[in-house]
């Protein structure tokens, strides 16, 4: 089974991290579930919110396991380890339901660019956000050099990549990463998403692509995807269907003399 599970507590799903013998380090198993549990849920009309958690470690995420990618042969590690993850952890970013991030220990490497992919993040004080990629002779790899220069800002992400700094939560709340501060992430985070039952999913998901849209995050599909919700619902478009069932020329609106 894989180390990363997805449970419903009523309206809201959790995506799980539970592999607390190696820090909840990622493995490519645990990668490549990340894909299918966000098909699932964007199935779900039911799901109103997401919370991203892990299970009890001294770390939230240690990020990639070191032991299973150093493994890999130069080709596979960048196609298969570094091009999946990438595209796995776009996808959960890309999810059109809010979700909530619960750091309630270190995030490191792939475990900060993990939580990068919510939409908010909680964290407890005690907790650190690190990007220790060069210290073993690698780089960033799932986004850390790109979604995080939009989420920290490009000196901070600078300070942790190139020279080994360790954020603080407190840091990392003082400049807009974290959204709040809890004793108890997850529980703030079932409560955050817990208030989400009193507000318009429809307009929690049009707000997202639209703010996706502002800042690049997908833009191409979330400027046509709100394009396809405007044309849907005209006339236009079941003139076009209709039409094309009967095998006949569309009578568009505007073609109407």
């Amino acid at each position: 089974m894989s180390a990363l599970h997805l449970t419903r507590h009523g309206p809201i799903a959790e995506l799980k991290l539970d592999n607390p013998g190696k820090l909840n380090a990622f493995t490519l198993e645990m990668l490549r579930a990340v894909e299918p549990f966000c098909d699932e849920l964007e199935r779900d009309p039911d799901i109103l919110a997401v919370v991203i958690s892990a299970a009890d470690s001294k770390a939230f995420c240690a990020g990639a396991d070191i032991l299973e990618w150093s493994e890999l042969s130069p080709y596979d590690f960048a196609r298969h380890w570094v091009r999946e993850g990438h595209r796995v952890f776009d996808r959960l970013a890309r999810l059109s339901k809010p979700t909530i991030a619960a750091v309630g220990a270190h995030a490191f490497g792939g475990g900060l660019e993990f939580a990068a992919t919510a939409d908010i993040r909680i964290m407890a004080s005690g907790a650190t956000l690190a990007l220790p990629e060069a210290s073993v002779g690698i780089v960033p790899g799932w986004s850390g050099t790109q979604r995080l220069i939009r989420l920290l800002g490009e000196p901070v992400v600078k300070e942790m990549a190139l020279f080994g700094r360790r954020i603080s939560a407190e840091r990392a709340y003082s400049i807009g990463f974290a959204a709040e501060l809890a004793e108890d992430p997850r529980a703030a985070a079932f409560e955050c998403a817990q208030k989400l039952s009193t507000r318009s999913p429809h307009a929690n998901e049009v707000a997202k692509y639209m703010i996706h849209a502002a800042v690049g995050e997908d833009r191409g599909a979330m400027i046509e995807t709100l394009g396809a919700g405007m044309i849907s619902p005209t006339e236009d478009r079941n003139e076009g269907v209709t039409a094309f069932r009967e095998k006949r020329k569309p009578n568009f609106s505007g073609n109407q003399s």
